[in-house]
């Protein structure tokens, strides 16, 4: 079970069922590193929600700036909202281990791809999927410490 607090106040918290459905939807997961310099660098970036492991994934190449700010600091936030009436959304804080083997990240990054593209055929699939073959792409797996929600269409 994971622990979820209420941004705002238990009346307008989401149940862990409720998390477990909103991180299902096509939304950007805004990921929070910090840099060499000890400034903060926020990237949108799509993701993949385990449920059973109450883990997220996301996908960025080896060589990217949050990969490298990763393997100096594992600590980040992250944050996910919807940005329609009524706003709701989950952010935390948790620890992140950098996965690279192609043939033990390749179904994440195929599902990652079939939730925002909906095929594997896109030409932006077909590009991930060859990086991640080529060893350049790269799946972060993200553990909750806890979830901090909101959710306005509670009253």
């Amino acid at each position: 079970m994971m622990k979820i607090i209420g941004a705002i106040g238990d009346a307008h918290s989401m149940t862990e069922n409720e998390v477990d459905s909103f991180l299902e939807r096509k939304l950007n997961l805004q990921l929070a590193t910090i840099d060499e310099m000890g400034d903060p660098n926020i990237q949108p970036i799509w993701f993949e929600y385990d449920p059973d492991k109450k883990k997220l994934f996301v996908m960025t190449p080896k060589a990217s700036k949050k990969a490298q700010n990763i393997r100096r600091q594992s600590k980040i936030y992250f944050s996910i909202d919807d940005e329609s009436f009524p706003y709701k959304g989950v952010k935390g804080k948790g620890e992140v281990v950098i996965l690279e083997d192609p043939e033990k990240i390749m179904h994440i990054v195929e599902k990652i791809n079939l939730k925002y593209l909906g095929t594997l055929d896109h030409p932006l699939a077909k590009m991930l999927i060859d990086n991640t073959r080529e060893g350049i792409e790269t799946v972060l797996e993200i553990t909750p410490k806890f979830f901090s929600t909101w959710d306005f269409g509670k009253t």
